[in-house]
C-alpha cells in the first residue's frame, strides 16, 4: 500500500533566506520539504494580511508548517487562515508575554523606529535581531544566511515582532527552543521542547537533532 507524502513547509527567520534549512533532511519516502521565503510587505500591510498572502504559497493540504524566530510568529498567524497537520515554531515565541523585557521597552518608547535599518549592509544590527549575536567571528555565516536586507521589509518586520499582540497560546503549537537563545531568552519561555546548549541559530548548527526528532514529532 502506498503511503501519502507529508508536505513540510519551512519559513526562515527575520532577514534570513531559506538556506538556513539546507541541512534538514527527512526520510523522502515520508516527507517532502518546501522552503518558503520572505516577500516585501505591501505598504502599511498588517501581519495578519501578510500571513494570509503567504498562505497562497501553500500548494498542498494537511501540511506541516514550521517557522524559525520571526518566521515562527508568521506561521502562527498563517495557521489562523488554513488547516494544518502540525504547527512548529523554533527559536520563537508563542505570545507577546514571552517577548524579552528589552523588546517591551522598545515598544513603550518606540525606540525601534530609530534603528538604522537604512544601512542594508549593517550586518551587526541584522545579526543581533536575527541571530542574537554580533558579526565579529561569524561574518561569512551571516553573509550567507542574512540576505533579505530591504529597508522597508526590515522596518516592518521589527515593528511586527515588537508590537505582536498575541495574548493566548495557540493550543496546537509545538515549540522547540534552545536554552542559550539570546534573541528570545529561555527564561521567558514556557511549555517547550528544550534543546540543550541550543542557541537562536540551532536550526543551522543542531540540524542533526531536527533530522532525528522532527519525523517522530510530526507523526506522533
Amino acid at each position: 500500500m502506498s503511503q501519502d507524502i507529508i508536505h513540510v513547509y519551512l519559513m526562515p527567520g527575520m532577514a534570513a533566506n531559506p538556506s538556513i534549512f539546507d541541512n534538514l533532511s527527512l526520510p523522502e519516502n515520508q516527507f517532502q520539504l518546501h522552503k518558503l521565503h520572505w516577500e516585501i510587505p505591501l505598504k502599511n500591510e498588517s501581519l495578519s494580511n501578510y500571513a494570509l498572502r503567504m498562505t497562497k504559497k501553500i500548494e498542498h493540504e494537511d501540511i506541516v508548517l514550521l517557522g524559525v524566530s520571526f518566521g515562527g510568529i508568521l506561521v502562527q498567524e498563517m495557521s489562523k487562515h488554513i488547516t494544518l497537520r502540525k504547527l512548529f515554531i523554533v527559536s520563537s515565541v508563542k505570545t507577546k508575554h514571552e517577548l524579552p523585557t528589552r523588546f517591551k521597552v522598545l515598544k513603550a518608547t518606540k525606540a525601534y523606529k530609530l534603528l538604522p535599518t537604512q544601512l542594508a549592509s549593517n550586518l551587526d544590527l541584522l545579526a543581533k535581531f536575527s541571530f542574537g549575536d554580533t558579526i565579529k567571528k561569524r561574518i561569512d555565516l551571516y553573509k550567507k544566511y542574512l540576505s533579505v536586507n530591504n529597508k522597508y521589509y526590515l522596518d516592518w518586520s521589527i515593528e511586527q515582532v515588537i508590537n505582536w499582540e498575541q495574548d493566548k497560546v495557540i493550543p496546537e503549537v509545538i515549540h522547540i527552543h534552545g536554552e542559550k537563545d539570546l534573541v528570545f531568552p529561555y527564561q521567558y519561555i514556557s511549555n517547550c521542547i528544550t534543546i540543550k546548549n541550543g542557541t537562536h541559530i540551532m536550526i543551522i548548527d543542531k540540524y542533526k537533532w531536527f533530522n532525528k526528532n522532527l519525523p517522530k514529532l510530526i507523526l506522533e
